[in-house]
């Protein structure tokens, strides 16, 4: 008889811990599941930010490869500007 009532302690103590191990672990889970949809926001807020400021970087090195200060101070990026457009109506 003994047995069976260690038996009956150890089946309800196990049980307990199953059922506060299944809480704990509903909670990091929901918690882990909030944060990766936070960091999924943000990463499409940073990508749409990095788009606008690529036009805006290749804006500007129109701009400044026009500029005749810049010209004159660095021909060597002019030349080699000349030498990619030359490969690349060669290829089509």
């Amino acid at each position: 008889m003994g047995t069976f009532i260690k038996a009956d302690i150890f089946f309800f103590i196990s049980s307990i811990a199953t059922i506060v191990l299944t809480i704990l672990l509903s909670v990091v889970l929901y918690y882990f599941i909030r944060a990766g949809r936070t960091l999924y926001l943000l990463s499409e807020q940073l990508q749409d930010r990095f788009q606008d400021s690529e036009e805006f970087v290749l804006e500007l090195r129109e701009r400044l490869e026009g500029n005749p200060v810049f010209q004159f101070l660095f021909p060597l990026v002019r030349m080699r500007r000349k030498i990619a457009v030359k490969k690349e109506h060669k290829k089509s």
